[in-house]
């Protein structure tokens, strides 16, 4: 099954890749392998504070939505390319005694696992994220 139909079998539309708000690219392509810039989720605030781990959880699958419409673009709309998801990076803005930042970062694995295949990863905690935002997520990816 193509990673578009598990896309929809998922009921997940993906949205319009958003541009940089910064002096960055949202994508670069070395070779073989497609690095996405950080995406943040729309969910504002503290997991461990005023966010819940689910709704982080859910902070972190909205970034991985917007992860996947990036990639869509830096493979000129054919999803097809995509060969594999090398590895993600999750920072998760959360209080200091915070200690579930696999959980959450289980919200964008869980959906690349599903469409893509399993990867290497990171969860990192952090202080601060931009625009407070909960969560953010960054992927390195191969295409053919």
């Amino acid at each position: 099954m193509s990673i578009e139909d598990k896309l929809k079998k998922l009921n997940i539309e993906l949205p319009e890749a958003k541009a940089p708000v910064a002096n960055y690219a949202s994508f670069t392509q070395h070779g073989k392998l497609i690095f996405i810039s950080g995406q943040i989720s729309q969910i504002k605030g503290k997991v461990g504070g005023t966010v819940n781990t689910d709704q982080g959880y859910e902070a972190a699958k909205q970034s991985a939505i917007s992860l996947l419409a990036q990639l869509k673009l830096a493979c000129g709309g054919d999803l097809s390319k995509v060969k594999s998801c090398i590895k993600l990076g999750v920072f998760v803005n959360s209080t200091d005694d915070y200690i579930q930042q696999p959980q959450v970062a289980n919200g964008a694995s869980d959906l690349i696992a599903e469409v893509i295949g399993k990867h290497a990863r990171a969860a990192v905690s952090s202080n601060s994220l931009p625009l407070g935002v909960a969560v953010e997520v960054e992927g390195i990816f191969e295409v053919a």
